[in-house]
């Protein structure tokens, strides 16, 4: 897939965010929890080098909770502060506040020692396009301060949230990076959303889902289009099931779209299969989990590393 990622306005945003490093003591890092390593900015690993760090593995509840354990074991081995969560859900609040004071433990007793009192730990707040630091920070200031949608691109300046007397915000956009390392991590960034659909071809995007559903979570597509207890139950609609079924593991990406789109009856005028249609049906359903737990990385990958 030939993907272009870097729109004009974030090799802005990756200028000032290098600036603005420069007054803050904390990164809060917001990740993916489906791909850990595609949505880490290695820029902005190399750019904050010296900064307290904590990393929000967010959008857990659709990530593959065994594959995000692996991925908390890594990052507490190398002594960073890291918690998955789901900024959406208001009870996890305070689990984020904890994870947050734990990071900026080593500021607050460096205050602590310089007679400082009651000074706020500055934070710069980071992440991909769509990765949820504008929900994250409604969270924590429960107000909604910061612009939110399911899209990236919404937040498109920086700005300082006060949401304590211990804590100050600086929201930032979403930015990518002008070079991916690995194609597979462009593959990635586009399946979890963090790329404008319009620059995407859907349709092979699609086929990607499918190849990679089928390779890791065989039987997942079946569960979702296919599923077992149909309401059809006379032996010939059984068996046309089956064939279908059959089809999802041996036909090539195409044609199972193509069979997705005559099961789901997404049809153009004249009866033929729209499955322009269904890709983005699929991808849509992919991103919001409604095929199921997906984790796209391990932290073991090789094409990552």
């Amino acid at each position: 897939m030939n993907i272009e990622w870097y729109p004009g306005h974030m090799t802005k945003a990756r200028r000032q965010m290098e600036e603005d490093l420069k007054l803050v003591d904390l990164i809060v890092e917001i990740r993916d929890a489906r791909i850990p390593m595609s949505s880490a900015n290695p820029d902005l690993i190399r750019m904050g080098a010296d900064k307290l760090r904590l990393i929000l593995l967010n959008k857990a509840d659709l990530a593959d909770p065994t594959k995000t354990a692996l991925w908390i074991d890594k990052y507490r081995a190398e002594n960073i502060t890291v918690l998955e969560t789901d900024s959406k859900l208001p009870k996890n609040r305070n689990q984020i506040l904890a994870a947050f004071e734990t990071a900026a433990r080593p500021k607050r007793e460096r205050d602590k020692r310089r007679g400082l009192k009651n000074r706020p730990v500055r934070a710069m707040v980071v992440g991909i396009p769509n990765v949820g630091k504008s929900t994250f920070i409604n969270l924590l200031t429960r107000k909604s301060q910061a612009k939110t949608g399911n899209k990236p691109g919404v937040t498109r300046g920086k700005q300082w949230i006060h949401t304590s007397s211990q804590m100050d915000l600086l929201d930032t956009p979403g930015i990518l990076w002008p070079k991916f390392e690995s194609e597979e991590v462009g593959l990635h960034l586009a399946m979890c959303g963090a790329i404008s659909d319009e620059r995407i071809p859907m349709e092979e995007l699609a086929f990607q889902i499918i190849d990679f559903l089928r390779e890791n979570y065989p039987g997942m597509l079946e569960q979702r289009y296919f599923p077992e207890n149909s309401k059809e139950s006379n032996e010939a609609a059984e068996a046309n099931d089956a064939s279908l079924k059959v089809s999802i593991e041996e036909k090539p990406a195409h044609e199972v779209l193509t069979e997705l789109a005559r099961k789901r009856q997404i049809l153009l005028p004249g009866g033929q299969v729209n499955t322009e249609r269904m890709a983005e049906i699929l991808v849509t359903e992919f991103r919001s989990g409604k095929l199921g737990r997906v984790s796209l990385e391990v932290p073991s990958d090789p094409a990552l590393i």
